[in-house]
């Protein structure tokens, strides 16, 4: 009796400490969810705002009615190194011609060249399944900086032509024409087909170096088409993406990823260090601890799912992070919903480029002390700003 006691006793306690690591970790109920496409892999590239931007404009295609399509990111990423080698050149190498974007890349694009399927354009011709661009980024940033040195003392009318041949290499030449559905189209006209307009999308951010509800163009490098993005308080440009998400719409996003809040199984939130509540029972040895332990012990509880205070956000902190470099322009993504934890707290659903990686499948849960603090901008439907602020922008 003793053994087989002690055996259901050895039993129960694997079988606790399974459940337990299953139940371990955030648990989230669903507030608020728009359609999205399935999640892509941006892979070894630096694209992530074209893949968010085209995920957006995906979003945008069901909200419509129009349907679910799976539209080429790597379209997008073409035509966007072909203007950015030109400006470039022009600018004699004054430009940052690096692998980053922003969603008025996409934007931009879509209007100037249009749009195409997936299907006519992976821009995947240099042997490898996924996208690895550190060797065609390494070889168009070496090409033109040997234009730029001009030895022949003025430009040849060939310079072009070369770049677009290493992009032919690497991404495939650009469909002129193609087949879809049994129709013939061009770029602009699948782009006019699919009922997508430019002058329907609008950026806003929210920084005090500029006034509010006028536009400017956001002081970072992956900006090199100088856009302008409106410029409004923190707590409306929250009230943007809030009233955006509640009509149905999603919300292009882009962020700063490098906190060590944003885990890679798809939580983003902002810890803070200083606080009491997170000390635990032993608040002085907490306090006592440096700064980066205490993070580090964070991360430990963030990824057990424990309650966590947050730092309380304002447009002060917002600014200092900016202006100290701390906040930059990291990664974009799509903001398509909202949840709420076990313990009730209010998180964004986000839609990532890493493919189905994490706990949530390619999908992340970011708190709102997150997206308050580490929004660099975001673009949406204009008809999705709430009309107070819309007036003040005169957008109406």
């Amino acid at each position: 009796m003793k053994k087989i006691t002690l055996i259901l006793t050895a039993a129960l306690v694997v079988l606790s400490a399974v459940a337990q690591e299953k139940t371990e970790g955030y648990s989230f109920t669903t507030v608020k969810e728009n359609p999205i496409t399935p999640v892509k892999n941006q892979s070894s590239s630096g694209t992530c705002w074209s893949f968010s931007g085209i995920g957006f404009l995906e979003s945008e295609l069901i909200r419509m009615g129009k349907g679910t399509y799976d539209l080429s990111e790597m379209f997008i990423v073409r035509k966007n190194l072909e203007d950015k080698a030109q400006k470039y050149i022009r600018l004699g190498g004054y430009l940052n011609f690096a692998p980053g974007g922003s969603f008025a890349d996409v934007i931009d694009a879509m209007n100037d060249y249009g749009l195409v399927p997936e299907s006519e354009y992976l821009g995947l011709n240099y042997g490898e399944e996924t996208h690895k661009h550190g060797e065609m980024d390494g070889s168009l940033l070496a090409y033109l900086n040997a234009i730029r040195e001009n030895k022949n003392k003025s430009l040849s009318t060939a310079w072009y032509r070369g770049f677009q041949g290493i992009l032919d290499a690497y991404l495939g030449q650009v469909p002129e024409t193609f087949t879809y559905n049994g129709k013939s189209y061009t770029p602009a006209s699948f782009r006019d087909m699919l009922g997508l307009r430019a002058s329907d999308y609008v950026s806003l951010t929210s920084f005090t170096h500029h006034p509010f509800y006028k536009p400017f163009a956001i002081e970072i490098p992956d900006n090199w088409r100088w856009a302008e993005s409106y410029n409004v308080p923190l707590d409306e440009m929250m009230q943007v993406i809030d009233r955006a998400l509640e009509n149905g719409y999603t919300v292009a996003w882009a962020s700063d990823v490098s906190e060590s809040g944003f885990t890679r199984d798809g939580i983003g939130i902002i810890p803070d260090e200083n606080s009491p509540e997170n000390a635990g029972s032993d608040q002085a040895h907490w306090l006592g601890l440096p700064v980066r332990e205490r993070s580090a012990q964070l991360l430990t509880k963030i990824n057990k799912g424990e309650h966590i205070a947050e730092k309380s956000i304002t447009q002060e902190m917002r600014q200092l992070a900016y202006d100290n470099y701390q906040t930059t322009d990291d990664h974009g993504m799509l903001i398509y919903g909202t949840a709420k934890d076990q313990y009730g707290k209010k998180y964004y659903m986000v839609k990532n480029s890493w493919g189905e990686t994490g706990k949530y499948k390619g999908l992340w849960y970011v708190s709102e002390a997150f997206v308050r603090y580490k929004t660099m901008s975001i673009v949406v439907n204009k008809q999705a700003i709430p009309k107070n602020i819309s007036a003040k922008l005169g957008l109406q």
